[in-house]
């Protein structure tokens, strides 16, 4: 493939798939000239850039940068029709996420450019963000950590009052929808301390950790708290609305760490005012960044929200470079690609 060269690589990294991780990377794989590029967030951070979504605005900055590379590493470059047809040489992208939403594929196929990701980069992190956020909105553990650090009242103690206190794990029924890298691993850690786990995912076969429920309304019906893990697709989007909720016992939580517009928002923010929902948590949104007018805002008794932060751990920026250095690896030695979409 290389023909003995040295290949040019553009590690396009951000502020948090640093560009020095992925050359750390590459130069544990395979002999290759790296020019790093940090790219900033973008305006509206992971917004819709020209043609692909959830990418850097730093269109022309790219262009520039791949004057002659045939590889490019990235998290959030915006490899776009106008880049593809300015960058002829290109010939492998590789981006360091568990899906290319920052690539047009099928621009990409016309210009005969390879596109890898790198899958499974962040299922651990995000399955024990997941946790994390499921236990502080069952223990109200951030709304008290506010009331007492940052307005140094002791009132969060109301919350060892029967009527107040939060539920806990043990024995209680929690139902996963989708049992993907992320589902599976939660639905582990909830076994471990006790809860009754149910499952619903009519995409996957064999054993599971948990009791398989084959209705989606069956397993609202039967859980406490539900978790959200499916994949975002025009069938699951909305998937959560005002009748799921309904069908919810009163008092139920709500936790959704995969994707926002999953779930409802204005359907949830009514559950929550009625009490049907007692508790929800929420690391994505529908809009994002959450917009300043969202009901959500209003709920801070009720909600824990945090913006988008669950794949967020160093253990995942390494591990998304090493993924994609390897697979520059392949390509270069003519192997066949072990993640490829093109």
């Amino acid at each position: 493939m290389t023909n003995g060269n040295r290949v040019r690589v553009v590690a396009a990294g951000d502020h948090f798939i640093l560009p020095s991780l992925i050359r750390e990377a590459l130069d544990r794989e395979l002999t290759c000239e790296v020019h790093e590029l940090r790219l900033g967030w973008p305006l509206e951070p992971f917004g819709p850039v020209a043609e692909v979504t959830e990418a850097s605005d730093a269109e022309d900055e790219l262009i520039e940068a791949l004057a002659g590379a045939p590889v490019l590493v990235t998290q959030m470059g915006p490899v776009t029709e106008r880049v593809l047809a300015a960058c002829p040489d290109l010939r492998l992208v590789v981006v360091c996420r568990g899906g290319p939403v920052n690539v047009n594929l099928d621009a990409a196929e016309r210009h005969d450019v390879r596109v890898c990701f790198a899958p499974g980069r962040n299922a651990a992190a995000t399955a024990e963000f997941t946790v994390g956020l499921l236990l502080a909105a069952l223990r109200r553990i951030p709304q008290a950590h506010d009331l007492l650090a940052r307005q140094g009242s002791w009132e969060g103690a109301t919350y060892y009052t029967y009527e107040h206190s939060g539920m806990e794990l043990e024995d209680l029924p929690v139902g996963l929808v989708g049992y993907g890298a992320v589902g599976s691993r939660v639905a582990r850690v909830l076994c471990a301390f006790g809860a009754r786990v149910m499952v619903h995912d009519p995409y996957v076969q064999g054993e599971i950790h948990g009791l398989r429920v084959s209705s989606l309304d069956d397993l609202l019906r039967r859980s406490r708290v539900i978790t959200l893990h499916a994949r975002l697709t025009p069938e699951t989007r909305g998937l959560i609305g005002a009748r799921e909720l309904a069908l919810l016992p009163r008092g139920s939580v709500v936790v959704n760490v995969a994707r926002g517009p999953l779930l409802n928002e204005e359907a949830l923010c009514d559950a929550l005012e009625t009490g049907h929902v007692s508790a929800a948590a929420l690391d994505t949104f529908v809009q994002e960044p959450l917009p300043a007018k969202s009901r959500l805002l209003g709920q801070a008794d009720r909600v824990v929200l945090t913006p988008h932060l669950g794949g967020a751990s160093r253990a995942v920026a390494e591990k998304a470079a090493r993924i994609a250095a390897e697979e520059v690896g392949r390509w270069a030695r003519g192997e066949p690609l072990a993640h490829a979409l093109t």
